[in-house]
């Protein structure tokens, strides 16, 4: 398949099961159908709100000394790696 933009070879990759296909000249970047409704149906599941648990009631000390807890990155950002 040719890019639209610079009539390259686009090249075709897998990411996180979505077909992606990238143009090496331009970096634009095409979907083809159903794609994009992956990418915001994955995206929405992500971003919800995840249920929380009942805290225990304890005195502030207590709460202060939790472990910290490395925050996992944004599936979109595997995509274009």
């Amino acid at each position: 398949m040719k890019c639209p933009t610079d009539n390259a070879t686009l090249v075709m990759s897998e990411r996180s099961g979505i077909e992606i296909d990238y143009c090496p000249e331009c970096r634009g970047v095409w979907l083809d159908r159903g794609e994009l409704d992956k990418i915001v149906d994955r995206a929405a599941q992500e971003a919800a709100p995840t249920p929380k648990y009942a805290e225990p009631r304890y005195d502030d000390r207590s709460r202060s000394q939790q472990p910290y807890r490395k925050k996992k990155g944004h599936w979109l950002g595997e995509l274009f790696d």
